[in-house]
C-alpha cells in the first residue's frame, strides 16, 4: 500500500521538472495526477466486488503485477500523453490493491477493537506514504531525474508479490456478487465527464459545446445509476448501503477531506518551487511535518475510534482543515518560512485524524459479505476527492502557475476558501453522523444485508438438498 498511496503524492513534487522536460501545460500536469486518481476511483468498486467473488489474494497479486508494469512504462514515457496513459495503467493495478487490502484486514480481524487498531496501522502506512512521497520524490528528482520516482516501484512490487504468496490468506465473500457492466460503465462516465469538464474548462470555456455535453453526460449517467442499480440483485454501486447515515457521511467526508488535501498538495508544491524558488528536495522536506503528524496521529486515532467512537477525530480534523485553509489565504511569496510550516501542521493534523474514522465507519457494522463493497466505496470517495481537488485547484490557479510570484498567490486564494469550507462541512457532518439517530440508521442497514445473506444461504442449502 505504501507505493500505491505514495504515487498520489510523490508525483506532485516532480511536476515542475516534468513540465520543463516534457514541455507540458498546466492541464497536462493535472492529467498526470488525475489520470491515476480518476481511473483508481472509477474501478475500485469493480475490483472490490471481483475480489469478493474470485479471491482477494489472487486479485491483489494481479494488481501488483499491473501496477509494476505501469510504473515501468511511466519511467519510459517520451511525452506527456504517454505518461498520462501509463499513469492510467498504473491505476488499473492500484484499483485492485487498495480496497482488497482493506477487505483482507476487515475479514481477518473479527474483534471490533482489534480491527480498529489494525485499521489504525493501515492508516499510518497510508500516512507514511503521503509523508514520504514529497521527500523521497524530491530526493529522487534532484539526484536521478523525475523518471526515477516510477522506477523505484518495480523492485518493491516484486517483493510484495512474493510476500503476498507467502503470508496473505485467500478469502472470498460467502455470497458471490455478479459482474455489473452497465453500472461500471455509468460510474466511469460520470467521473470521467465531470473531471474532464473541470480540467478542460479553462481552455475551452464553460459554455463551449464540449463542456456542456460532458456535463449533460455526467447528469445522464448519474440518473442512469439511480434508475438502474436498485433493480439489480448484485449492483456494482450498492445504493442500499447509503441508508446508513454514518456510512453515507463517511463517504462524503472522505470525498471532502481528500479533495482539500489533493488541492493542498497540488498548489503547495508549485508554491514552494516556482514561487519561493526551492529545489524539489527542499520542497519535499517542507512537507515533512505533514507526513510526521499523519504517521503519529493515524494509529492513535485508530485506537481512539476503537475505544470512544469517531466523533472527536472528525471534529478535530474538520476544525484543523478549516483553520489551515483560512490561514493559507494570507500566504505570500515572502511569508516567513516558520509561519508557512506552522500552517502546514494544521493540514497534517487534519489528514492524520480523518482516515481511521472514515474507514472504520464504512466497514464496521456491515456483514462480511459486504466488506469489499463497503471498503471500495470508502476508497472511491477518497480517490474521487483527490481527483476533484487537483482538477478544481489546477483550474483555479490556471495560467498564474507559470507567472509565479504574487500572481500565483493571489490566484490560489479561492483554493484556500474552498478548503476552509470543506473543513467546516466535515466538522458539521462529523457531529450529525455520530448521533443516536444516525447510529440507529446504521443498525437498520446492517440488519437488511444480514437478512439478505441468511435468505441466500437458505436458498443455497435448499438447492443442495434437492
Amino acid at each position: 500500500m505504501v507505493v500505491v498511496v505514495m504515487d498520489i503524492s510523490i508525483v506532485n513534487v516532480a511536476l515542475p521538472e516534468i513540465r520543463r522536460d516534457l514541455h507540458a501545460s498546466v492541464s497536462g500536469l493535472q492529467w498526470t495526477v488525475d489520470a491515476y486518481t480518476l481511473v483508481l476511483a472509477g474501478f475500485l468498486l469493480l475490483a472490490g466486488s471481483t475480489a469478493d467473488r474470485v479471491g482477494r489474494r489472487r486479485i491483489f497479486q494481479v494488481g501488483l503485477a499491473v501496477f509494476g508494469l505501469g510504473s515501468l512504462l511511466c519511467g519510459l514515457a517520451p511525452s506527456i500523453g504517454w505518461l498520462t496513459a501509463a499513469r492510467a495503467l498504473q491505476a488499473v493495478g492500484a484499483a485492485m490493491l487498495n480496497p482488497v487490502a482493506m477487505a483482507i484486514i476487515a475479514t481477518t480481524f473479527s474483534d471490533r477493537a482489534e480491527r480498529a487498531r489494525a485499521i489504525g496501522v493501515f492508516g499510518s502506512m497510508s500516512g507514511l506514504s503521503l509523508g514520504l512521497g514529497p521527500i523521497l520524490g524530491g530526493a529522487l528528482v534532484d539526484g536521478f531525474g523525475w523518471r526515477s520516482i516510477f522506477w523505484i516501484n518495480v523492485p518493491i512490487v516484486v517483493v510484495a508479490i512474493v510476500c503476498t504468496a507467502l503470508f496473505v490468506p485467500e478469502s472470498r465473500a460467502a455470497r458471490a456478487r455478479r459482474f455489473d457492466p452497465v453500472g461500471q460503465t455509468l460510474v466511469v462516465l460520470v467521473l470521467g465527464s465531470v473531471v474532464y469538464a473541470i480540467i478542460e474548462s479553462t481552455r475551452l470555456g464553460w459554455t463551449s459545446p464540449v463542456i456542456l455535453g460532458l456535463l449533460a453526460a455526467a447528469v445522464t449517467g448519474a440518473l442512469g445509476i439511480l434508475g438502474y442499480e436498485p433493480r439489480r440483485v448484485d449492483p456494482l454501486l450498492e445504493l442500499r448501503l447509503f441508508r446508513s447515515v454514518p456510512f453515507s457521511a463517511a463517504i462524503l467526508i472522505a470525498l471532502w477531506a481528500l479533495c482539500a488535501f489533493g488541492a493542498f498538495l497540488f498548489v503547495t508544491t508549485t508554491y514552494l518551487q516556482d514561487v519561493r524558488g526551492m529545489s524539489a528536495l527542499t520542497a519535499g522536506l517542507c512537507l515533512l511535518p505533514v507526513g510526521v503528524l499523519i504517521v503519529v496521529l493515524a494509529p492513535l486515532t485508530g485506537r481512539l475510534v476503537g475505544g470512544r467512537g469517531p466523533r472527536l477525530p472528525l471534529v478535530v480534523s474538520g476544525a484543523a482543515l478549516a483553520l489551515g485553509g483560512g490561514a493559507s489565504i494570507w500566504l505570500g511569496p515572502a511569508t516567513p518560512l516558520p509561519a508557512v510550516l506552522a500552517i502546514y501542521l494544521l493540514f497534517g493534523i487534519a489528514q492524520g485524524t480523518i482516515n481511521p474514522p472514515i474507514t472504520n465507519t464504512a466497514v464496521s457494522g456491515m456483514p462480511r459479505s459486504m466488506a469489499g463493497v463497503a471498503a471500495s466505496l470508502a476508497s472511491t470517495g477518497r480517490q474521487t476527492g483527490t481527483t476533484l481537488g487537483v482538477a478544481i485547484s489546477g483550474t483555479i490557479v490556471g495560467s498564474a502557475a507559470s507567472r509565479g510570484g504574487m500572481a500565483f498567490t493571489s490566484a490560489e486564494h479561492d483554493v484556500w476558501w474552498l478548503v476552509l469550507g470543506l473543513g467546516v462541512g466535515i466538522l458539521v457532518l462529523g457531529l450529525i453522523s455520530t448521533g443516536r439517530w444516525a447510529l440507529d440508521t446504521a443498525g437498520r442497514a446492517a440488519a437488511l444485508f444480514e437478512g439478505m445473506d441468511r435468505g441466500a444461504e437458505l436458498r443455497t442449502a435448499a438447492l443442495h438438498r434437492r
